[in-house]
C-alpha cells in the first residue's frame, strides 16, 4: 500500500521522505521464521528512510520466539527503525522484548521522541506505549505529551501510537501524523463490523480535527490463519509538502 501524505509547516527537503510502516506481524504459532523473512525482504525493497514498527510484532515469549524475528536485524532503512509496544508485547513479557528489539537495531520510543533531519529540514518522531500499557507496566504511560515533551514547537510531529484509541491525546499534543495498527482493518468480514464498532478508525487515512491518522491494516494476522476481505499490508509513506491528502471513506 503506497500513500503520499501532506503534512502542514513540512520543509522542503523533507518532501518525498519515505516512512515503511509494519503493524501487527504477530510472530507466534503460525507465523514463523520464512514468513518474517519474506516481510523483510519486501521491505527492504522499497528503500525506505525510516522504518516504523507500530507494535504487535510478536505472540509468545522471546525464549520461543528469538529464532524466528532473527531476520528482523536485517532490515534497513537510511535513517533508522523505529518501534512502539502493542498490547501483545505486555502478554509476552514486555521487558524481555524491549531488549530484544533493542538487539535487533531498532529504537524504542516509549513516550519518547527522536529528531529526523534531511538537508535542512526535521521533524519530530514520536513514540507512545500500547494505549492501555499502565494496566500492565505502570511506568508506560502511553502520553503523547509526554512524548513530545521539549520537542521543537515549529517543526511537524509524527506519533507512532498502536492503537487508534491514542488519536485523542495525539490532538491535544499537537501531532500532525499518527501512525497506528492493532485494527487488522477487520481482518475477515463480517469481522469488520465489530471492530469498526470498538475503535475510532479501522483502516487508511482520516483526518481528526487537523490530526491526520494513518491505520495499517496489518501486517501478519492473528487467530486463524485467514483474511478475507481485508489484504495484509506494509504501508509505504511518503511526506508531501503540497499534495491535498486523498482520506478514507
Amino acid at each position: 500500500m503506497k500513500e503520499n501524505i501532506a503534512i502542514n509547516n513540512l520543509h522542503k527537503d523533507m518532501s518525498g521522505l519515505k516512512i515503511a510502516q509494519i503493524s501487527d506481524l504477530h510472530v507466534g504459532p503460525t507465523i514463523k521464521k520464512g514468513y518474517v523473512e519474506s516481510v523483510v525482504n519486501e521491505v527492504n525493497e522499497l528503500n525506505p528512510d525510516i522504518i516504523a514498527i507500530t507494535g504487535d510484532m510478536v505472540d509468545g515469549s522471546v525464549n520461543y520466539l528469538a529464532p524466528h524475528v532473527e531476520p528482523l536485524k536485517d532490515l534497513h532503512a537510511n535513517i533508522g527503525t523505529f518501534f512502539v509496544t502493542g498490547n501483545h508485547e505486555y502478554y509476552s513479557g514486555v521487558d524481555r522484548w524491549l531488549d530484544k528489539t533493542d538487539q535487533l537495531g531498532f529504537t524504542n520510543l516509549l513516550d519518547s521522541h527522536e529528531i529526523i533531519k534531511k538537508g535542512y529540514g526535521e521533524i519530530t518522531l514520536g513514540g507512545v506505549t500500547d494505549y492501555r500499557s499502565s494496566t500492565i507496566k505502570s511506568s508506560h504511560k502511553s502520553d503523547a505529551k509526554l512524548a513530545f515533551d521539549n520537542a521543537p514547537e515549529n517543526i511537524p510531529k509524527i506519533l507512532l501510537a498502536h492503537q487508534p484509541w491514542s488519536i485523542y491525546n495525539a490532538h491535544e499534543a499537537g501531532t500532525d501524523l499518527q501512525l497506528s495498527g492493532h485494527t487488522h482493518g477487520g481482518q475477515f468480514w463480517p469481522f469488520v463490523y465489530p471492530v469498526r464498532w470498538a475503535n475510532p478508525y479501522t483502516a487508511g487515512l482520516h483526518d481528526h480535527d487537523g490530526t491526520l491518522i494513518y491505520v495499517n491494516r496489518g501486517t501478519g494476522y492473528w487467530g486463524p490463519p485467514l483474511r478475507l476481505g481485508v489484504e495484509s499490508e506494509i504501508t509505504l509513506i511518503t511526506l508531501d509538502t503540497k499534495k491535498q491528502n486523498s482520506l478514507t471513506s
